[in-house]
């Protein structure tokens, strides 16, 4: 069965049999779709070098609880919410 590498809460690497719902960038903390045309450029931009930095989390609660925000263009709507008040945001999630 194929094994997907995923970030969790703590910031480390875990495999799951279920792939992620989100795609992040790991130097910048910023978490999106998978399909964010922001990433996907970058992708294709520069190969090889963005997919270094790439994690990928089962959902937004992880990706929060790891440090990460969300993306400004393909999260638009979370991204100002968030801006606006993170911790109000995070604590929509529990955290």
């Amino acid at each position: 069965m194929k094994q997907y590498k995923l970030l969790g809460a703590d910031g480390n690497v875990y495999l799951s049999e279920t792939p992620g719902t989100f795609g992040g960038n790991g130097k910048l903390k910023i978490y999106g779709r998978l399909d964010c045309p922001s990433a996907l450029s970058t992708i294709r931009r520069f190969p090889g070098s963005y997919e270094k930095s790439r994690v990928f989390f089962a959902d937004e609660k992880t990706a929060l609880a790891a440090g990460y925000r969300p993306c400004g263009n393909c999260l638009r709507e979370k991204y100002q919410e968030y801006m606006n008040d993170p911790q109000k945001y995070r604590e929509k999630f529990g955290l």
